[in-house]
């Protein structure tokens, strides 16, 4: 559904200035790629996204959350109802009897800025997302990780919203512990039911629009962190930031494209299938990293999509492997 200025009225009730209608998502993945969403909110506390879902169930309005966009590809076509970006940013810490510390962190809160200030005071279990421009509740979802760690490592629990199935019931908000996650290698339970599926082209196929989309959405997360030397944290914290910059692409894209199969690289088998380097109107497979499509200028979401069906289809005629996508296709297709 389009927005209504019914829609935006009751939207703007609760958002002021952080509603903004017909908002290009363009701007807001690391691709430089999307249309137009109908309305675009920027949620600051957990009170204002029970809000929003509640309304959304009671009105029909779609409603997609969305992180800061660094694993998304947003669609040419943009997104009907609600585009609501997760920014609840305040943490905190606190001293554990076993002389650990737990930090409960808010999922909008960015990884880079917030692994600068836990160097600075000796905390250590998160440095390895040096450089990665993701959040917490995106890292959570996605069970994000270098360098042999990952989330999965200190993650203690998640507190959730888990919005209903039935929409005259209302959404609560939930603390999961981390077992009940279901983390493994870029996966998780809030990912599970946006797994991509390809057709015979390799072509993702794009999971239809749900009203309420995802159905479980990370507030916040708790974990338990160790104490090391600053200064043997932030010179690590520099390695990793500098193994990024020398490893990556410096152009616009959403990281790796492809999950690493089991004993393989996907950048090693995209390159091996000659495809480093390859272009398809303003996107290109990295000559940096073949597992990274870039934004030249100008590119399209179809420009990525089609280079994403090249590259599978590609390694698997060559090489019999099936790769999985680790960007997510999020939108209206």
């Amino acid at each position: 559904m389009r927005a209504t200025d019914t829609m935006l009225d009751e939207l703007r009730a609760i958002f002021g200035a952080r509603l903004r209608p017909d908002e290009a998502l363009a701007r807001h993945g690391t691709f430089g790629v999307g249309g137009p969403a109908d309305a675009w909110v920027s949620v600051a506390r957990e009170e204002e996204l029970l809000a929003l879902v509640n309304l959304a169930g009671e009105h029909g309005w779609p409603l997609m959350l969305v992180g800061n966009g660094t694993n998304a590809l947003f669609s040419d076509q943009g997104a009907r109802g609600v585009v609501a970006r997760m920014q609840i940013e305040d943490y905190t810490l606190a001293e554990q009897p076993d002389g650990r510390v737990r930090l409960i962190a808010g999922a909008g809160v960015s990884l880079p800025k917030l692994i600068n200030a836990l160097a600075g005071k000796g905390l250590t279990g998160l440095e390895w997302g040096a450089g990665v421009p993701g959040t917490i509740g995106g890292g959570i979802v996605s069970n994000a990780g270098a360098h042999g760690a990952s989330i999965a490592d200190t993650l203690e629990s998640t507190r959730t919203l888990i919005a209903p199935r039935d929409l005259d019931a209302r959404a609560t908000i939930q603390e999961l512990p981390a077992h009940e996650c279901s983390l493994g290698y870029r996966r998780s339970r809030f990912r599970a039911e946006r797994e991509m599926a390809f057709d015979e082209q390799s072509s993702p196929i794009p999971a239809p629009r749900a009203l309420l989309e995802p159905l479980e959405m990370i507030v916040g997360g708790s974990f338990l962190l160790t104490r090391d030397d600053p200064t043997a944290i932030r010179a690590r914290v520099a390695a990793y930031r500098q193994h990024r910059k020398d490893t990556q692409p410096p152009q616009p894209s959403a990281g790796s494209v492809f999950k690493n199969p089991l004993g393989d690289h996907a950048g090693r088998l995209v390159e091996a299938a000659g495809l480093k380097g390859a272009r398809h109107g303003g996107a290109q497979i990295s000559p940096k990293h073949a597992n990274f499509i870039v934004n030249n200028g100008g590119a399209t979401a179809a420009d990525i999509l089609a280079l994403i069906a090249r590259a599978r289809r590609t390694v698997l005629e060559r090489f019999g492997v099936a790769l999985e996508l680790e960007v997510e296709l999020r939108g209206d297709w």
